[in-house]
């Protein structure tokens, strides 16, 4: 980067006391928050690097997709779904599911390009807009069919799992690069 600035935009010193060492930034907010931080910006221009910019990332980015996935993981663990069972054929599916798969597919292809021209802040802004979009979008309009009781063949609730799997198995590979240590 240029420089790395306080929130203020402010040169770090240690002699201004506002000098974040990597140590204390890396335990307080995570070096995968830190790395996002990162890769978000342009490396021609200032970083603004703060603890409330951590916070935010934190808050909009990790938190929904960890939220999305513990939604994921408890009502799947429930109802005792499997990521092997047969697949329900894309034509068979709802709008939302083929909605969020081409969402998805998007994403892939724009990150493999940018990643190509080591534009990693394409990837993460997509990225961003993709994981609200999921939970907004995807998550919250479809939560009644992930609430429905199993009763014999449900293939519409087979494939609401069947999308989300394959969407939360996507992103992570996807962000691997960026995201690695995500917990």
């Amino acid at each position: 980067y240029a420089l790395v600035k306080d929130e203020k935009g402010e040169e770090m010193h240690k002699s201004r006391g506002n000098a974040i060492r990597f140590e204390d930034a890396a335990d307080k907010m995570g070096v995968d928050v830190m790395r996002w931080m990162y890769c978000r910006h342009d490396p021609a221009g200032n970083l603004h690097f703060s603890y409330a910019a951590g916070r935010e990332i934190e808050r909009t980015v990790f938190n929904t997709w960890r939220n999305v996935h513990a939604f994921f993981s408890e009502y799947a663990r429930l109802d005792g779904f499997t990521p092997s069972e047969k697949s329900v054929p894309m034509d068979r599916r709802p709008d939302m599911d083929r909605w969020i798969l081409s969402s998805l597919h998007m994403l892939v292809g724009n990150a493999d390009r940018a990643y190509a021209r080591y534009d990693v802040a394409a990837v993460v802004k997509a990225a961003e807009g993709f994981i609200d979009s999921l939970s907004n979008w995807y998550v919250r309009r479809n939560r009644r069919r992930f609430w429905r009781a199993m009763d014999g063949d449900d293939r519409d609730k087979v494939a609401a799992y069947q999308t989300l799997h394959e969407v939360l198995v996507t992103l992570c590979r996807v962000l691997a690069p960026i995201a690695p240590f995500l917990k």
